[in-house]
């Protein structure tokens, strides 16, 4: 069952604490899960049953989404903050490094995580932060959209909609290649996720100008990409590869913005490839035949 777990703001924002709501399953090497902005938790769900064979899963509701509360007044939404707040969350769990997997905005702070010594490993699926200023308004634009969308909605209306396949493809096709695997009752969670997420525009505001750099080659690095993405376009893998030259690039065919619906199989071998990656990591040798010509 999903639990809350409290851990101090960092400096200089304290003192003070933030809650978030996590579920965790599984044995293993902890493995740390973030899901994309006005999303929740529960958009992992349908890789964590392999995950969590291999690995302890920790799958967070990030500050001002899901089932989280905001941020307090005064505390930005930007990586600089929210990336040491997920390394006092991680030792508020009792867990030090993990590997971490993230999609869209976690994604992005994935990254964070890495370049801050903070993971073991990372899988970013169309992380946000490799954009041309024309392609960030363009996501904005069509985050907006649905932001705008699910606010209209009312909930009797949304949970009539996730009743049919065609209700739910105009609920969350934006998101995914293929909505019919979402369940009715998954739609419609989103969906009110992405209405009630507090930290919505807070955490927009803090990605205007953002463009992600930094060295990760100490660590394993995937960045994987859905054939069709309609929010994050494809190209920005090859310009992310081109910030993180020792990362691999991943092509997931058939997959949307948010993949782990769409081929949870394929998602799932991905994030555990790159955690298996780790344990070869200390021999150079073995680092260069990792990163070997990626397929795009």
């Amino acid at each position: 069952m999903p639990a809350d777990v409290t851990f101090p703001l960092p400096a200089p924002y304290g003192p003070g604490a933030v809650t978030a709501r996590y579920q965790r399953l599984g044995a293993g090497s902890p493995l740390l899960l973030l899901h994309g902005i006005g999303h929740h938790w529960q958009a992992w769900e349908p890789v964590l049953p392999a995950l969590a064979e291999r690995h302890e899963v920790i799958a967070v509701d990030l500050p001002g989404f899901g089932a989280s509360p905001a941020l307090p007044p005064g505390v930005p939404y930007g990586l600089d903050t929210v990336v040491p707040l997920l390394g006092r969350l991680c030792a508020a769990l009792g867990i030090e490094r993990p590997h971490v997997a993230g999609n869209s905005l976690g994604g992005l702070l994935a990254l964070g995580l890495g370049k801050a010594g903070l993971a073991a490993s990372v899988t970013a699926l169309a992380p946000a932060g490799f954009w041309t200023e024309a392609e960030r308004r363009y996501a904005y634009a069509v985050l907006g959209g649905m932001r705008v969308g699910a606010r209209l909605l009312p909930q009797p209306a949304v949970e009539r909609l996730a009743r049919t396949r065609i209700g739910r493809a105009g609920l969350v096709s934006t998101i995914y290649a293929r909505p019919g695997r979402r369940d009715a009752a998954a739609a419609a969670a989103e969906t009110r996720a992405l209405r009630e997420a507090t930290g919505f525009e807070p955490t927009l505001s803090a990605g205007r100008g953002l463009r992600f750099s930094g060295d990760l080659a100490a660590l394993p690095v995937t960045v994987a990409w859905g054939s069709r993405d309609r929010i994050l376009l494809r190209r920005q893998g090859v310009r992310a590869l081109h910030e993180l030259p020792d990362a691999r690039l991943v092509r997931l065919p058939g997959c949307g913005h948010v993949p782990m619906s769409d081929d949870p199989g394929l998602v799932s071998r991905v994030i555990l490839e790159t955690c298996e990656r780790a344990e070869r990591w200390d021999a150079p040798a073995g680092r260069a035949a990792e990163h070997g010509p990626a397929t795009f």
